[in-house]
């Protein structure tokens, strides 16, 4: 950018111009390159191998579903009705009773024949692109911490979530907009959303999806004041001094993120208001995702990911069913079942499932004994996620509970292992990815996991 009288800031920009020798423009520090400048330049990380998916999707159902009601059948339950048998005899969070059978039918879906709980019809349709891991488990009984677990791979609160490390270790394809961005609302999203030790830039950008207008979203879209000829250039004197501010004192990781949020905020002024703005789909489209904040959110997360948005996380809370388990969830999985079947089919048709690896599941799942009568305690012991697209092979379920569903106990499946999964189809060698903090390398599967290659397409 020429300076000259019309520019207010030349005075400042001259000085902080001597100082560096150089231009602004690429400032010199990568830490505060433009998200533009740094895809023109190359300068993204590369994979460590060629990836299947470039971009990740996970929807997170805060509160833990019950995989005993919608993946995982077990009519073992209804002949053993109020018994209590020494196989579900595990110590949850609360005092539980008898089996409690599920009030829900199962149908097979597509091809493949995937049985699916006639809760979820619309994900019964999607049958065989579905991944089933029926295998899972976690380390604790207790929201906070298992949600944590799920998004970190610990149970503390202070550890980057797999959206941070994916665009730590991979930069994000798009030059406008954020390369994480949390939807929706649900307990337990801080884990997913946190960039911990990470640089500060790796945090996710949160962004309500109860509106569908961008500028009630995502507030101070537009800059009343400045027109963007003006802001650039107030943004680019600010750069400088900060470039000068670093050269000068060594490096500052929080100066480095909040020059880099600057930046990225400057962008999101021409590119947000259009890729935030679902009323541009046509109506049909609209309607096949339906009305409501998770429905605005799945229908936002395809228009990031096909926009480069590297990570999308799309949350919907009150899962938590320790009563009326039968009114509850049928209630919760039709919030939820029509609009990750119109994701899942619209990413399919315009070619992008392929390349896009989408996560559906909660903290852990539910108990086959009863709470309360008619509820269902958590349970960490074996539950089920879902898996579509990425390279991931579909219409199959993978590793199995006991025959009460309460214990994984065929193939079994850590988070550890979900996430070197994971960064594996994103072209990540789990073992490799790693961070020096406080004096050791930290790396998102800690010192376990191994890729789960029998699901791999």
């Amino acid at each position: 950018m020429p300076l000259d009288v019309a520019d207010p800031f030349a005075p400042t920009r001259r000085q902080y111009l001597r100082q560096l020798g150089g231009s602004v423009g690429l400032l010199g520090l990568s830490a505060f390159l433009p998200a533009s400048d740094a895809l023109a330049a190359g300068g993204l990380p590369k994979p460590h191998f060629p990836a299947k998916a470039k971009r990740l999707i996970v929807l997170f159902l805060a509160g833990g579903p019950s995989h005993l009601d919608t993946f995982d059948p077990k009519p073992a339950i209804e002949k053993h009705a109020g018994k209590r048998p020494g196989a579900v005899d595990l110590r949850t969070e609360r005092v539980t009773g008898g089996l409690l059978p599920s009030p829900f039918g199962f149908q097979p879906g597509g091809k493949s024949g995937l049985m699916v709980s006639d809760l979820l019809p619309g994900m019964r349709e999607c049958a065989d692109d579905l991944c089933v891991i029926r295998s899972m488990h976690a380390v604790n009984p207790n929201h906070s911490p298992a949600a944590n677990f799920l998004a970190t791979g610990r149970i503390d609160a202070v550890h980057p979530g797999v959206g941070p490390w994916l665009t730590y270790g991979l930069g994000s394809e798009s030059a406008n907009l954020p390369g994480f961005v949390s939807l929706g609302n649900g307990f337990g999203n801080f884990g997913f959303e946190r960039s911990g030790y990470l640089p500060g830039q790796h945090q996710a950008t949160k962004v309500s999806s109860k509106e569908s207008d961008p500028e009630r979203m995502i507030r101070h879209l537009k800059n009343p004041h400045l027109d963007p000829k003006v802001q650039r250039m107030q943004l680019d004197a600010l750069q400088a001094m900060n470039t000068a501010h670093a050269d000068a004192n060594g490096h500052d990781p929080q100066l480095e993120a909040r020059v880099r949020a600057m930046e990225t905020a400057f962008q999101m002024q021409s590119a947000a208001g259009e890729a935030f703005d679902v009323r541009k789909e046509p109506q049909s489209v609209r309607d096949r995702y339906g009305s409501g904040e998770f429905a605005n959110a799945c229908l936002l997360a395809r228009r990031l990911v096909e926009r480069g948005v590297r990570v999308v996380q799309v949350s919907n809370g009150d899962w938590d069913h320790h009563a009326k388990i039968n009114a509850n969830l049928r209630k919760k999985c039709g919030e939820i079942d029509k609009p990750v079947a119109a994701l899942l089919a619209d990413l399919k048709q315009r070619g992008l499932l392929d390349e896009t690896l989408v996560v559906w599941g909660g903290e852990f799942g539910r108990t086959p004994v009863s709470e309360s009568g008619d509820g269902r305690d958590h349970n960490h012991f074996g539950f089920s996620l879902v898996l579509a697209g990425g390279g991931v092979k579909g219409g199959m379920s993978y590793g199995a509970t006991d025959e009460f569903g309460f214990k994984a106990v065929e193939n079994r499946v850590s988070v550890h292992d979900l996430h070197a999964t994971i960064l594996h189809q994103m072209g990540l060698d789990h073992e490799k990815l790693t961070y020096r903090h406080s004096g050791r390398d930290f790396r998102l599967t800690d010192v376990s996991g191994t890729v789960i290659r029998d699901i791999l397409a």
